[in-house]
């Protein structure tokens, strides 16, 4: 049950980041936080007590298996999480090197 609770509090410091953080970079780091606490909930889901790589053996009575399906999603989201991270992380160098700061607010003032 920590673990999940975990999740829960993980989810909402990136959630307060997004919301309450004016500096693009900690917007970022928010959205960042947030797609760990989702990887994470995935990667609990699929645990099992007492379970075994998902191979099964030859003379091997019904073990107890790790469920696959969630591991291969968390690596796909990892792949997608840091493609899309790299892509903010270059629309924020943009704003920065057009307006000259990462304040959210005085980017909306210079509407340009």
């Amino acid at each position: 049950m920590f673990v999940y609770l975990s999740c829960v509090v993980l989810l909402l410091v990136g959630i307060y980041c997004v919301a309450v953080k004016k500096n693009l970079i900690k917007i970022i780091i928010g959205i960042g936080i947030m797609e760990y606490a989702v990887n994470l909930f995935l990667v609990i889901l699929g645990y099992r007590q007492g379970g075994t790589a998902p191979i099964i053996q030859p003379g091997a009575a019904n073990p107890i298996l790790v469920d696959p399906l969630p591991q291969a999603l968390v690596l796909t989201a990892i792949v997608i999480g840091l493609a899309t991270t790299a892509m903010m992380v270059a629309i924020a160098m943009r704003i920065y090197n057009c307006y000259g700061t990462f304040d959210i607010t005085k980017i909306r003032k210079l509407k340009g």
